[in-house]
C-alpha cells in the first residue's frame, strides 16, 4: 500500500524531530520535511533526512501532501496556515496559535494580537479523548499544549462528575522537562543553569492557563496553576490537589474508569497508586493515579505524560490518524 506523504514544518526542533521519528514507523504515512528557516544551517536536523521541499503553498500543494504539521512558533503558524488550508490540505498545528477561542483571550495571555482571528472558530481542539468527533472532520486542528493535556485529562472528569468541590479551588502543581522550552539556545535552558536545579516560572500568568480553563470547565478563580522546570530532558508530572465529599478513593477511580473506558492512551492506576515520569517516557500514554483522605476530604490526582509525545508529536499523529481515517493508534503503540 502506497504511503500518503505528510509534511513536517519545524523538523529541526524537538517536537518536529519527534514527529518525523514517529512517522518513520507509520504504515500509511511518510514524512516530508518542509524547510521554512532562512538560517537552516544554524540548526542541523535531528536524525536522518527525508525528502525536503521549500515552505511555499505551491510546493506543498505540488507534492500531494495529505496533511501538514506545523511544529513552529505561534506567529509562524499564523503566517503559514492560511495558504496551506486554501489548497485543501489539512493542518495540524503544534503551537498555541489556534487553541483559544477568541482573539481577546489570546492577546491577554500571549501578550500580542492574533493575526488570523477568523481561523480560531474554524480550528478543532485536538484532545481526542474529548473532541474526537470534531477532529475527524476538521481541516485545522490545534494540538493541545503539554501542560493542558496532562491537566485536563485529570481535572475535567472530576468537574463533569461534580466530585470536586469547586468552591475550595483546585491546585495544579506542574513540572516539565527542559525540552518543553524548545531547541533554541537560551541561558535559562543551558546545562549549567538546569543541572542540579529546580525552579518555578510564569507564576499566575502562564499562557497555558486559559487552555486549561477553556477545556476543564473551571473558572479562573477556581484554578491555581504553577509550572516548574525539572533538570531532566523530557516528561511532565502534575500533582493536582482538590477537595471532595467522596468517602472512598474507589469512588474517584470509578469516575475516571467510566470516563476513559476504551480510551487507548489513558491508563488508570489502582486506588492509592500514582505514576512517575519513567512510566510514560517515549510513549503516548497519559497515566493517572488517585489518593484520597476521607477524614479531611483532601484528594490528590497525579497525571504523567511525555511532553514530546502525548504532549506534542504523539498526540499530533493521533489527531492525524483521526483526520485521515487511519486507526487512531497507528504508529503509537
Amino acid at each position: 500500500m502506497k504511503k500518503l506523504p505528510v509534511g513536517v514544518v519545524g523538523f529541526r526542533g524537538y517536537s518536529g524531530a519527534e514527529l518525523v521519528h514517529i512517522l518513520e514507523r507509520h504504515p500509511h504515512a511518510a514524512p516530508v520535511e518542509i524547510e521554512h528557516r532562512a538560517d537552516a544551517q544554524a540548526a542541523p536536523a535531528l536524525g536522518p533526512r527525508h525528502p525536503v521541499i521549500p515552505c511555499t503553498p505551491e510546493a506543498i500543494a505540488g507534492h500531494g501532501l495529505a496533511a501538514v504539521f506545523l511544529a513552529t512558533p505561534a506567529d509562524v503558524s499564523m503566517e503559514l496556515a492560511p495558504g496551506i488550508l486554501e489548497r485543501g490540505i489539512k493542518v495540524i498545528d503544534l503551537s498555541g496559535a489556534f487553541r483559544l477561542r477568541t482573539p481577546d483571550v489570546y492577546a491577554r495571555w500571549y501578550k500580542e494580537a492574533h493575526s488570523q482571528p477568523a481561523l480560531l472558530a474554524q480550528a478543532a481542539y485536538g484532545l481526542p479523548e474529548f473532541c474526537r468527533s470534531r477532529i475527524r472532520s476538521a481541516q485545522l486542528i490545534a494540538n493541545p499544549g503539554c501542560y493542558p493535556t496532562a491537566a485536563n485529562l485529570a481535572i475535567r472528569p472530576l468537574v463533569d462528575a461534580g466530585v470536586a468541590d469547586r468552591a475550595a479551588g483546585i491546585v495544579c502543581d506542574a513540572k516539565s522537562g527542559v525540552s518543553g522550552a524548545g531547541r533554541k539556545a537560551s541561558l535559562k535552558s543551558s546545562f549549567c543553569e538546569i543541572t542540579g536545579n529546580f525552579s518555578a516560572y510564569s507564576l499566575l500568568d502562564h499562557r497555558h492557563v486559559p487552555e486549561i480553563l477553556q477545556n476543564s470547565g473551571l473558572e479562573e478563580f477556581e484554578l491555581s496553576f504553577v509550572a516548574h522546570l525539572l533538570p531532566v530532558d523530557r516528561g511532565i508530572l502534575e500533582t493536582i490537589y482538590f477537595r471532595t465529599a467522596a468517602k472512598r478513593v474507589e469512588e474517584i477511580v470509578e469516575v475516571y474508569g467510566k470516563r476513559y473506558s476504551g480510551e487507548p492512551f489513558v491508563r488508570l492506576y489502582p486506588p492509592g497508586h500514582v505514576p512517575d515520569l519513567r512510566a510514560v517516557e517515549r510513549t503516548n500514554f497519559c497515566d493517572l493515579g488517585v489518593k484520597l483522605d476521607p477524614a479531611t476530604g483532601r484528594g490528590v490526582v497525579v497525571s504523567a505524560i511525555d511532553n514530546l509525545v502525548k504532549g506534542a508529536a504523539g498526540q499530533a499523529v493521533q489527531n492525524m490518524n483521526l483526520a485521515l481515517g487511519f486507526a487512531e493508534t497507528e504508529a503509537l503503540l
